[in-house]
């Protein structure tokens, strides 16, 4: 079921330069799946050259024929959703629902963003002078270099990608390393949705070296990245030295709260199911539940109820609500987030 992942440079599936591969893990079962290719710099020099040479064809493109295409690529990605969400859950661990959830949700996405591109309008700005016009005209930036994660691997990528595309623009999609097959597969559908070569360029690799090599290109123009507030400094810093253009998403800290006239049974239910969604691993789970006291008692009771019903298991297996962690680091980095927070409780 689970192939091996190439890099897609120039309307092309390769492999590596070096034909260096990183494995693919299944988090249900810590066994390999698979391989993704590695990407080194003789990889990226393509496919920033790819991506020059497809922004100078896509820009040219109407905006209403650009959403046209981008309207085909949402249809496949849902007529594959059947396909696509088995290898989603095999590489991320989220429950199969939960994964065509995620595939469908991005076809809403290309859709949204396909009848942007017919609405980029400008602006007539009031002169000064008589029998003078001042317009605003918008054009696209040009090439575009995208980090994304591996908690949401198609619903981040599509926002960035679909952006990209609507604008008129071209990119190069750094996408994770751990997640690779479903972005693979959310570029086939634009690609034989007929998105021209070089427009879109998807690569893997060390993360690290590919942004420090990407970002300060000449032939990028603007960068975008989702992940944490500690790599998005770092990456805004390489940005900011190279006067690009900079669109970030980063980590958040979410609160529940709970008033004391609250619906208590409905208020534990949202919050427990919303904690237990992609095991935690979205960037808006309740992280901290406020309850007034007057139902503080009442709530933690069904809240703990709800989450010891859940079924917890590998995402494969019918009826499962939880998957397990993506992978070892997250395991680690919720032993030190909660070994931090038990030092500063109060006494």
């Amino acid at each position: 079921m689970y192939s091996d992942v190439s890099l897609f440079i120039d309307g092309n599936w390769t492999k590596a330069a070096a034909g260096r591969t990183i494995p693919v893990v299944n988090p249900a079962t810590g066994e390999d799946i698979g391989a993704v290719a590695h990407a080194d710099k003789s990889d990226l020099d393509r496919a920033l050259e790819a991506a020059d040479k497809g922004f100078r064809a896509w820009r040219k493109v109407s905006a209403f024929d650009r959403s046209k295409v981008m309207r085909r690529a949402a249809n496949l990605l849902r007529e594959r959703a059947d396909a696509i969400a088995p290898l989603l859950t095999l590489e991320q661990g989220k429950p199969l629902a939960e994964a065509k959830g995620e595939t469908l949700a991005g076809a809403d996405v290309i859709d949204w963003f396909a009848e942007e591109a017919r609405r980029a309008y400008g602006r007539v700005i009031p002169a000064r002078a008589e029998g003078v016009y001042q317009l605003v005209v918008k054009e696209p930036v040009g090439p575009v270099a995208a980090f994304t994660p591996w908690n949401f691997p198609i619903n981040q990528v599509v926002r960035k990608l679909s952006c990209a595309l609507a604008a008129g623009c071209s990119i190069i999609v750094k996408a994770p390393e751990e997640t690779p097959a479903s972005p693979a597969e959310l570029t086939r559908c634009f690609a034989d949705a007929g998105v021209p070569a070089g427009v879109i360029n998807l690569v893997y690799g060390v993360p690290s070296e590919i942004s420090e090599y990407l970002i300060p290109h000449p032939i990028i123009r603007k960068m975008s990245f989702t992940g944490s507030t500690a790599v998005g400094k770092q990456l805004a810093a390489i940005a900011g030295a190279h006067m690009k253009r900079v669109t970030m998403e980063l980590g958040g800290y979410a609160p529940s709260i709970v008033f004391e006239d609250a619906d208590v049974d409905l208020a534990s239910r949202l919050p427990s199911t919303n904690k237990l969604r992609n095991a935690g691993q979205v960037c808006i789970s309740p992280t901290r539940l406020l309850v007034q006291e007057k139902v503080y008692a009442n709530f933690v009771v069904k809240f703990t109820e709800a989450v010891e019903a859940a079924k917890i298991g590998d995402g494969m297996e019918s009826g499962t609500q939880m998957g397990p962690m993506a992978n070892p680091r997250r395991i680690a980095a919720m032993g030190a987030s909660l070994a931090t927070q038990c030092r500063r409780a109060p006494v």
